[in-house]
């Protein structure tokens, strides 16, 4: 994703593993960042964007994502760019994508209502004591990056890391994407719970949860039957601090933990046929009664 971001940027050029080489001479701040999907940084959304056109059987949402401005910012730093330099910078060069690529989605997916979600997975470092910005400041920068999805089509926010459920919702993202939190990760349930009537609120103002319930960064599960145990387990808990079942249930999504990139076609095969499932479970009307029972 730092690769697609960094295309069209004057100055600024991807290298070999990873690196990012820059001009500091040539960077232009204010200029126009031009995406360029002949790259080979867009080929994977060059062919998604092929193959939607030749369809005609178009979903009500599509939903892709781009790398947030402050994971951008945090590559440019290491590469020895100044941050009153690289935070500018970065935020130019992500809403310049995102207008340019919700406008190559729109002409072949007219009817598509588009979830634009920026991956923040540099989110929970940049929320830790002693980060030289505030918490505040992060959660303003980011939420400058949502002004660029267009009215019409929603915002998300990803962070794969531990949650920080009061900067998420502070952002002003309509879809927040999260892990379910392990039952054995007390702390983790914590902060969620303590977050229940802001994660209320949110659901109330049409806003949804897209739970990553398949973890993608050790071995698959051989069936779906223990994730949705666990994303059971904490929506029951959700709804005991006052959540409502109903709500949670309409305004969820189910999504891997993280990317398939990865992985190889048979096992994302394998991750999105548990994602469907348990999809299909949360949709069931039993499932409402399950919730308010918190069993």
């Amino acid at each position: 994703m730092i690769a697609q971001a960094l295309v069209g940027i004057e100055g600024v050029s991807a290298g070999q593993y990873g690196s990012i080489s820059v001009d500091i001479d040539a960077l232009d701040l204010a200029g126009e960042v031009t995406t360029d999907l002949t790259s080979d940084a867009y080929g994977a959304f060059a062919e998604f964007l092929e193959s939607a056109e030749a369809r005609t059987d178009h979903p009500d949402f599509v939903k892709w994502q781009f790398v947030g401005p402050l994971t951008l910012s945090f590559s440019l730093v290491r590469s020895g760019m100044a941050v009153e330099v690289a935070a500018p910078l970065a935020m130019q060069a992500v809403r310049c994508h995102v207008r340019a690529l919700q406008a190559e989605v729109a002409a072949v997916m007219p009817h598509s209502t588009q979830i634009v979600v920026f991956d923040e997975p540099m989110l929970h470092e940049a929320l830790v004591p002693g980060f030289p910005v505030s918490p505040d400041e992060v959660i303003d920068f980011v939420s400058g990056a949502l002004a660029a999805v267009e009215p019409g089509n929603v915002s998300g926010v990803h962070s794969c890391a531990e949650t920080d459920w009061t900067a998420l919702l502070s952002m002003g993202a309509g879809v927040l994407s999260v892990p379910v939190p392990p039952a054995s990760n007390e702390e983790q349930m914590k902060a969620m719970l303590a977050a229940a009537p802001r994660i209320s609120e949110h659901l109330e103002l049409g806003g949804r949860i897209a739970w990553g319930a398949i973890r993608t960064d050790g071995p698959i599960a051989v069936s779906a039957d223990r994730p949705w145990k666990h994303l059971a387990g904490a929506l029951c808990a959700l709804v005991q601090q006052g959540v409502d079942p109903v709500l949670i249930r309409r305004n969820s999504f189910i999504t891997p933990a993280c990317g398939l990139g990865t992985h190889t076609p048979a096992v994302a095969e394998r991750v999105m046929a548990h994602v469907r499932d348990i999809s299909s479970r949360i949709a069931e009307q039993a499932t409402a009664s399950l919730l308010t029972l918190g069993s």
